[in-house]
């Protein structure tokens, strides 16, 4: 019997069945639908539309595992993708498998603080937090400890670039203060300390310099402006996208891996709204384009076309056209005889 309604494609999804027939798959919950339905179903259904998508997701599991780093558990990555869900079903599920796959590419995991995947008008969009650039700049070896944070109007601090290091920043946060009393947040800075033993120069980004990048870089934020949500990350969290700012000025003086340049060239294309995989093995690519291929008609978006992804050049050799033998050339001697070289 055919299934005619979203209810019940959902539970057919999570029920165990022992020899699923081919007009009853886990995917097609997920094709089938439209945001809004999803979203609504995942509303009344009381989280049974996140249990249908996590078994859509399992499909590409192999592809997950091979795109995480050996330090980043699959089982991890997957229970923080489940705990992301719910604010998810109104996206586009091939933006939303996009999303991911360039998540688990950097190994951070969508949990709020290393990275978010958010929605924006139906489409699956991953953000990585600075808590994900001071990870990558970890695993890089080439650093010892980085800090990142805010200054308060209350707190005690001192910037003299003249003096040597460490006597040219110093901070001592009022924390015995009530946050009435440390008041509104005037400066963010960043610093790292290098695996040799150096210390970077400190970055101080104040509040109207993080205005100034967000109102001439922020694609999203003028999108966001320009239709009345007022709903970009920079409207709804400020702050961290401040100390990202801080951040990623930091990285012009350290040294810095392949990762995080890839990493900052994906949080870029996000905000500009353009395809974020900068890197996918083979397989995750004919993973993309089967659930463009099956989607794509059902919701009738066009986001994610398989020629638009990025990918790194295969490791396998294409096969050249044959060399032309090389013409014979002669050169006279001196005593007019023909040589062959």
């Amino acid at each position: 019997m055919a299934l005619t309604t979203l209810k019940d494609r959902v539970r057919a999804a999570t029920t165990e069945r022992p020899e699923p027939t081919a007009d009853i798959r886990p995917a097609q919950v997920v094709a089938d639908a439209t945001p809004e339905e999803l979203h609504a179903a995942e509303q009344a259904e009381g989280g049974e539309t996140t249990a249908a998508i996590m078994k859509w997701l399992d499909q590409y599991g192999e592809h997950f595992s091979g795109a995480l780093p050996g330090c980043v558990p699959a089982a991890t990555f997957m229970a923080a993708t489940r705990a992301a869900l719910p604010s998810l079903t109104r996206c586009t599920p091939a933006s939303l498998l996009q999303a991911l796959l360039t998540c688990a590419r950097f190994g951070l995991l969508p949990d709020g603080r290393q990275a978010v995947i958010r929605c924006e008008d139906g489409r699956a969009v991953f953000v990585p937090m600075y808590q994900g650039y001071v990870e990558l700049m970890y695993r890089s070896g080439q650093v010892g400890s980085v800090h990142v944070g805010l200054i308060r109007a209350g707190d005690e601090w001192s910037v003299e670039p003249s003096a040597p290091a460490p006597l040219d920043f110093t901070f001592k946060p009022a924390l015995l203060k009530d946050p009435a009393e440390r008041g509104e947040a005037v400066l963010a800075y960043a610093f790292a300390w290098l695996a040799g033993g150096a210390r970077s120069q400190v970055i101080i980004l104040t509040r109207p310099d993080a205005e100034a990048i967000r109102d001439q870089y922020s694609q999203a934020y003028q999108r966001s402006e320009e239709s009345g949500a007022r709903d970009s990350f920079w409207h709804t969290h400020f702050y961290e996208m401040w100390r990202k700012s801080a951040l990623r000025r930091l990285f012009g003086l350290v040294p810095t891996s392949s990762e995080l340049t890839a990493l900052e060239r994906a949080d870029d294309a996000g905000d500009g709204g353009q395809v974020q995989v900068v890197h996918a093995p083979g397989e995750d690519v004919q993973a993309l384009a089967k659930a463009v291929a099956a989607h794509r008609a059902a919701e009738g978006s066009p986001e994610l076309q398989p020629a638009a992804i990025a990918i790194r050049p295969s490791s396998r050799k294409k096969s050249l056209p044959p060399r032309s033998q090389p013409k014979r050339t002669t050169r006279k001697s001196r005593k007019g005889k023909g040589k062959t070289r």
